[in-house]
């Protein structure tokens, strides 16, 4: 059974629009031809599709269960379009890349700028994503290699992804200047929870390892607010609003502009290892294992580059 891409885009326009009249003016095509092509499409499924009525058409659950289907076959199709075009105008390919805000901001610039230079005709198309999200985006086929913290990459998604080591982090104590905790070399996450936290926003991997630090040390997490950035976490810690929680390589490029300070975290948890994951090494396109295996590569190289000690 043959299935014709202009019938399911026709389909999907019908579900989208909830019309057969309107779906057929935005896919360029006749009300008749489009009443004809979805008939033809239902039998050549053997379903129904709509239930019609005077009063219009109503989707039948079969049409829900398609429309998944058909949106991802038409994506791949157009997927395939976009990658031929690239290769026309000389690329050799493109790599979707999803990574978690830690790594964007502490190791990828370096180790993308240093792929491109090496592969200029690769097109490397990055999305900013929680981990959870960045495992799920993997095993659903909207990134080829994603980048997460490995203790938190999807719970029941694990067994559909292969996990490969990347780069370690440290997270630490982020306070203002003038704090009572500033001098300190080195704190317990018990000594910060007595104070105000800025936090990032629920479901990231950092807001789970709070949670579980404040439940295990049997005290309160004082959330005073929650930032989507670590951009926004300095510049809260640094107005008086709070002390926080990130990464010391992310800290540090706020620190020499923001008057805080970063303390060293005791807690066995402070030390992260960061893990690419992809569905599988033999199914990556050829492009993407070269991405792969360079950012791998790069683990030889200091996981925190150095940084001028809190003054």
């Amino acid at each position: 059974m043959k299935l014709d891409p202009v019938s399911l885009r026709l389909f999907v326009a019908v579900m989208e629009t909830g019309a057969i009249a309107r779906a057929a003016e935005r896919e360029h095509i006749a009300p008749s031809a489009a009443s004809r092509r979805l008939a033809e499409l239902e039998a050549r499924l053997k379903v129904g599709l709509f239930e019609r009525s005077n009063r219009g058409i109503e989707p039948t659950h079969a049409a829900y269960a398609l429309l998944h289907l058909a949106r991802g076959v038409l994506n791949d199709l157009d997927g395939i379009a976009a990658q031929m075009r690239d290769f026309g105008a000389g690329l050799r390919g493109q790599v979707r890349l999803a990574a978690n805000i830690s790594a964007i901001t502490q190791f990828l610039p370096d180790d993308l700028a240093r792929f491109l230079v090496q592969h200029p005709q690769v097109d490397v198309r990055l999305q900013e994503l929680i981990s959870s999200a960045v495992a799920r985006a993997v095993a659903e086929n909207a990134a080829d290699i994603g980048i997460l913290s490995a203790e938190h990459h999807g719970g029941d998604l694990a067994a559909r992804l292969t996990l490969l080591p990347y780069r370690e982090d440290e997270l630490v104590l982020v306070v203002p200047a003038g704090h009572a905790l500033a001098r300190r070399r080195q704190v317990r996450l018990a000594d910060a929870l007595g104070h105000d936290l800025i936090g990032m926003h629920p479901g990231s991997a950092i807001h789970q390892l709070l949670q579980r630090g404040a439940a295990d040390a049997g005290q309160p997490l004082r959330l005073r607010m929650q930032v989507t950035g670590y951009d926004a976490l300095c510049l809260m810690v640094a107005a008086g609003l709070g002390v926080g929680v990130m990464p010391r390589v992310s800290a540090a490029l706020y620190r020499q502009q923001l008057a805080i300070r970063t303390i060293a975290l005791d807690e066995p948890w402070a030390r992260r290892r960061l893990a690419l994951c992809v569905r599988s090494i033999a199914a990556l396109p050829p492009v993407a294992r070269e991405l792969v295996e360079h950012l791998q590569g790069g683990q030889g190289q200091n996981s925190e580059p150095n940084q001028p000690p809190d003054q």
